[in-house]
């Protein structure tokens, strides 16, 4: 009888330290607190320690490493070699900082990165596509890596320079295939999520973005191993392959034990938390990062006239943002467009009459670039329709937010909120029929042609906006949003706060 122990994690996205770092307190996650539960768990015979890529990029720690000097080991790479971690693949954030960033990071892991589907012409990245291991009982395992190849559509192209990205299905069959001739086990590491809700078997989308339950399907592996939904997975069977998913920002870990009697093996896998004290060693070597950090966050800003509350979800749908607003007008100006949209996030949004380094972070997580986009009438339409679909009538009749965006996963971050025009969506329409006006800010006509600013993801047409993905754009200068917004609240202070409801939506006469 074998046994082995698996720990998994995935889009850890910068999450080293116990920091809540939109708040400044504890926060039981990181993967300072990770250390203790995944080494109890591997402590037991055969086991490996596992992560799923997307670790650079999210938080203000990482960011202040990586605009300074980044001397010293990489922050992440260091956290994850005190982990223990023995296997890696990349995901698409990594590639954000560039091939110099991504380079330092993978030579300082002592961890092996596969990654069977990227592809280094130069043959300088430390990246494999597949390696064999044994471990102490005699058990040969076969891993193999892969990522969404939509990085070719996200990422910045002077990033990609010599990088070719292919298929990962068909990368990682041609693997599977090789190893099956050497491994007793099959263990892919995927960064990428399902393609389909895993209780009904509905399509989640048309793209190719997450393709797990086809590479179940079709690839002859036993484990797979996805990130890059944020979906928490803890075990499901697709087609004899054991699938899980940990969920983001390194809150917990995935759990995973196999027992092999010779015939088979049976997985059984589970969540469990960040709930370790904060490594000390890890946290030391970090604390002068860390102090730096905690010194840009609390660098002024601007002020409000008033400060904003939080939020809520439905509300910003029905009556507009005060945040998106901000954000909205301070992209408007930056690029010259006729109009703008950022997205609905889904944390909770507000900012406090004195606004900090930390409180933009809180606001806009994301590395995003800003830019700006030639568009039709017919393209503001189409992205329109789709922002219509976030909401649907109740029960009671009323708006609620539509289970689309809900589940499997949540969403908010698909539903755009605009500055620059007007449109009227009547929910009583079917989905894709809903706007019923539609003319500029002013009330004068949509013309044909036109400007709008928004960030890089957006532009690539993800989350359903699939004709701004066919729309030429550029990027409006170097700085990311965040930057973006804090120059824009030092020109304007003291900013009044407002909202502006650009998509009103009716459901009764």
């Amino acid at each position: 009888m074998s046994k082995l122990h698996i720990a998994f994690t995935s889009d850890t996205h910068g999450h080293i330290l116990d920091e809540d770092y939109a708040t400044g307190r504890r926060a039981h996650m990181g993967i300072c607190c990770l250390m203790d539960p995944i080494h109890e768990w591997c402590s037991h015979g055969d086991s490996l320690i596992v992560d799923g890529g997307d670790t650079m990029q999210g938080t203000p720690l990482m960011k202040v490493w990586l605009r300074g000097s980044r001397r010293g080991t990489n922050p992440c790479a260091l956290a994850l070699n005190r982990l223990g971690c023995e296997y890696v693949t990349l995901g698409n954030h990594d590639f954000n900082f560039g091939r110099d960033v991504l380079q330092q990071y993978l030579e300082e892991l002592d961890a092996v990165c596969v990654c069977a589907n990227v592809h280094d012409e130069r043959g300088e990245l430390p990246i494999v596509p597949s390696s064999v291991c044994t471990l102490p009982s005699g058990l040969v395992l076969g891993i193999t890596g892969i990522v969404t190849d939509y990085v070719n559509i996200w990422e910045r192209p002077e990033h990609l320079e010599g990088i070719t990205i292919e298929d990962p299905v068909s990368a990682v069959q041609r693997e599977a295939a090789k190893l099956r001739e050497e491994a007793d086990l099959i263990v892919c590491i995927y960064h990428g999520g399902f393609e389909e809700d895993l209780a009904t078997g509905r399509r989640l989308s048309k793209t190719r973005e997450n393709a797990a339950c086809e590479i179940a399907r079709t690839a002859d592996i036993d484990l797979l191993l996805t990130g890059h939904q944020h979906m928490a997975v803890d075990g499901v069977k697709i087609a004899g392959t054991w699938c899980v998913q940990p969920p983001a920002n390194a809150t917990s870990f995935i759990a995973l034990e196999g027992t092999g009697d010779g015939s088979g093996w049976v997985w059984s896998s589970d969540l469990m938390a960040a709930d370790g004290a904060p490594d000390d060693e890890l946290s030391s070597m970090l604390a002068p990062l860390a102090a730096k950090t905690e010194e840009w966050l609390a660098e002024s800003v601007g002020e409000l006239e008033a400060p904003i509350g939080p939020e809520e979800k439905l509300s910003c749908a029905l009556s507009g943002s005060a945040v998106a607003h901000l954000i909205n007008e301070a992209q408007i100006e930056a690029s010259g467009a006729d109009i703008s949209c950022t997205a609905l996030p889904n944390g909770a949004t507000g900012l406090p009459a004195k606004v900090t380094e930390r409180d933009i972070c809180a606001a806009y997580p994301f590395a995003n670039l800003l830019m700006k986009a030639e568009i039709t009438r017919e393209v503001l339409l189409s992205s329109l329709e789709r922002c219509a679909s976030y909401l649907e009538l109740g029960p009671d009749g009323k708006p609620q937010i539509s289970d689309l965006f809900l589940r499997p996963k949540v969403e908010h971050y698909n539903f755009d909120l605009y500055e620059g025009i007007h449109a009227v969506a009547d929910l009583r329409l079917p989905v894709g029929r809903r706007i019923t006006e539609l003319a500029m800010a002013d009330g004068s006509p949509v013309p044909e042609k036109l400007t709008l600013a928004l960030n890089d993801y957006r532009s690539t047409g993800t989350g359903g906006y699939e004709a701004l993905g066919e729309c030429p754009s550029e990027p409006v200068g170097s700085d990311e949003v965040p930057d973006i917004i804090a120059a824009f609240l030092r020109k304007k202070s003291p900013y009044v706060p407002r909202r502006t409801c650009s998509l009103e939506f009716i459901w009764q006469d």
